[in-house]
């Protein structure tokens, strides 16, 4: 089976994810998705006493049909990223495993109705531990999600056919224009690739997109619904395996 015909009737896939669950989103991301018919992904951080109180506004933009993933309640990135001590390095395979099923169930609770889930790795981190202890937990993300995303190289996607799913690449998109985020989905979906895009704020103080660029994508994938499938995570992923079986 060649690329053309895994994704007909489309030529490729394109995958929106937002990382943190934050206000920015829910007020500047989330309504231009919903005003275009777009679904995406957005991966929260349930951590803290009051993480239900805090999340509970996401049961409404799951019910709306987008999906909610899994980026563990402590967000743990790599000491050199920190610039502290208490990170990745310092941490154990079991340490990790427990951060991640708490999150699960808290995640279950929050949307109860949702039946496949995903996993961002923080920071587009992959392993615990250092030097001669460094391992990777992708084994354990893959036990637990259907798939998980994780970073890649720029200008690069995911091969329906090769590409693991338990650690799949993304292209982080802050600071990027319209044009380049435009440029990047079609060259690659043209292709027959699968591309994941990564936002956290839209117009916001740190890893931002600016809203006219947003905007620009979002408009670009509504044009091209009959040529790029736009769909969370978990449903291209399903297609994958369901191929692939």
């Amino acid at each position: 089976m060649n690329l053309r015909e895994f994704w007909y009737p489309f030529r490729g896939a394109c995958s929106l994810t937002f990382d943190d669950g934050t206000e920015n989103q829910l007020l500047k991301a989330v309504p231009r998705l919903d005003e275009r018919g777009l679904a995406a992904t957005f991966y929260l951080n349930p951590g803290g006493r009051d993480w239900y109180k805090r999340l509970q506004v996401w049961e409404h933009v799951a019910v709306a049909g987008h999906e909610i993933g899994n980026h563990t309640c402590s967000h743990t990135c790599s000491n050199n990223i920190q610039n502290r001590s208490g990170g990745l390095e310092d941490i154990t395979f079991e340490d990790m495993e427990t951060d991640i099923l708490t999150t699960q169930d808290r995640l279950r609770r929050l949307v109860p109705h949702q039946k496949n889930w995903s996993f961002a790795y923080p920071c587009y981190c992959t392993f615990v531990g250092k030097g001669e202890r460094r391992k990777s937990y992708v084994p354990l993300v893959a036990r637990h999600f259907l798939a998980a995303r994780a970073g890649g190289e720029y200008g690069f996607a995911n091969h329906p056919y090769y590409a693991d799913l338990a650690c799949l690449w993304s292209i982080a998109v802050e600071r990027m224009s319209g044009y380049e985020m435009i440029g990047l989905v079609e060259e690659l979906t043209f292709r027959g690739m699968w591309v994941i895009l990564t936002f956290h704020e839209i117009d916001g103080e740190r890893l931002t997109v600016g809203s006219y660029d947003y905007a620009m994508l979002l408009d670009y994938l509504q044009r091209k619904s009959e040529e790029i499938w736009v769909a969370p995570v978990t449903q291209i992923a399903g297609k994958i395996i369901d191929q692939q079986n």
